[in-house]
């Protein structure tokens, strides 16, 4: 039987699914019970007259604690990424964008919302959904001020500097 060194990080919710350990605590649990089944096994088969060195024991219990913090630390990273692409997303809104439409083509129009799915961030850019990763560019939006009002007062502030004639 042959165990890898090393595994990829990967996460059963995919990269915006999930944000809970959930989905790693069963993998978690099934790694602890096989790494303490084989211990136990390794002490239970060891050679009497050369028993094995308690410090590679140590060592070996200090290697899977490390492993399993590295794979908390994956985890988190992995949360707080989600957790920043959906406050990137959330600040598009009122924003113009353009992206590739399912066609090939160019479109641009105005963010009004955004959805948050298994997938990702989802746009509503005038009522079509359009994914965060078709998006090529995004601009400042609309500038024009609400209707009926004008940039300006139109109306100077008056001063209201007074003289007076000296009495005598």
């Amino acid at each position: 039987m042959s165990i890898p060194a090393t595994e990829a990080v990967t996460r059963t919710g995919g990269l915006y699914g999930a944000t809970g350990p959930t989905g790693t605590e069963p993998a978690n649990q099934a790694d602890k019970e096989m790494f303490l089944q084989l211990l136990v096994a390794q002490m239970r088969y060891q050679d009497p007259m050369n028993p094995t060195d308690s410090s590679q024991f140590l060592a070996q219990s200090a290697q899977f604690t490390a492993l399993e913090k590295m794979q908390d630390v994956a985890d988190q990273t992995a949360q707080l990424l989600s957790a920043q692409v959906a406050f990137g997303a959330s600040g598009l809104v009122g924003r113009d964008v353009t992206y590739t439409a399912a066609d090939g083509s160019t479109v641009a129009g105005t963010v009004a919302g955004v959805t948050f799915g298994a997938e990702g961030p989802t746009l509503d850019v005038g009522g079509t959904s359009v994914a965060l990763a078709s998006v090529q560019s995004v601009t400042a939006g609309s500038t024009t001020p609400p209707s009926g009002t004008s940039g300006t007062s139109g109306t100077a502030p008056s001063s209201s500097s007074s003289t007076t004639s000296p009495t005598a």
